[in-house]
């Protein structure tokens, strides 16, 4: 019993290896030195993930101060590409690319793509995220607090996609019984 439990935690530590090795990870922001200079002192404190296949990078921003915050956004919305959507999501966000308290999550296409086969442009798919894969498109963290949508403005000719009230799958186990 023992032997075999052993085995399997094995396997399991193995498998979780592999899963994370899709991502190459830095614990700095590395994007373009091309995107506004305003946006220089928040490297320190991103996260950049690159991957998984293809490598495409994601640009993990946690923000833990309003002000600090509210003076960076007008500099991040300049690095997303015209048309592109910016998605809400509640914040805490606590799954594969954790943002805490709130934050932002910019999803570019990888950085030696060739514009002439993956322009930066839409793709025909109905699953909005896999649509803009090949744009820089903004995921926003909100906290209602740091990261308030009363207190800054989102552009007008940018489609929201609000995932902030999505229904939470049930984690209810239902036991039928005679």
């Amino acid at each position: 019993m023992k032997k075999t439990f052993a085995f399997l935690a094995a396997v399991v530590c193995c498998m979780v290896g592999f899963v994370f090795a899709d991502y190459s990870v830095s614990d700095q922001g590395t994007w373009p030195k091309s995107w506004p200079k305003e946006l220089e002192p928040l490297r320190k404190q991103s996260r950049t993930y690159e991957g998984p296949q293809v490598l495409f990078l994601r640009y993990l921003i946690p923000f833990t101060k309003r002000e600090e915050f509210e003076s960076a956004w007008p500099h991040l919305l300049k690095v997303k590409t015209k048309g592109a959507p910016i998605f809400l999501v509640r914040g805490p966000k606590t799954d594969f690319f954790p943002i805490k308290p709130a934050g932002v999550l910019i999803h570019s296409p990888p950085a030696d793509s060739d514009q002439r086969g993956n322009p930066e442009a839409p793709i025909n798919s109905t699953n909005m995220r896999e649509r803009w894969m090949w744009t820089n498109y903004i995921e926003l963290v909100v906290d209602g607090e740091i990261v308030d949508l009363n207190r800054i403005p989102l552009p007008p000719d940018t489609p929201i996609v609000d995932e902030r009230f999505k229904a939470e799958p049930n984690k209810s186990v239902k036991l039928s019984g005679g």
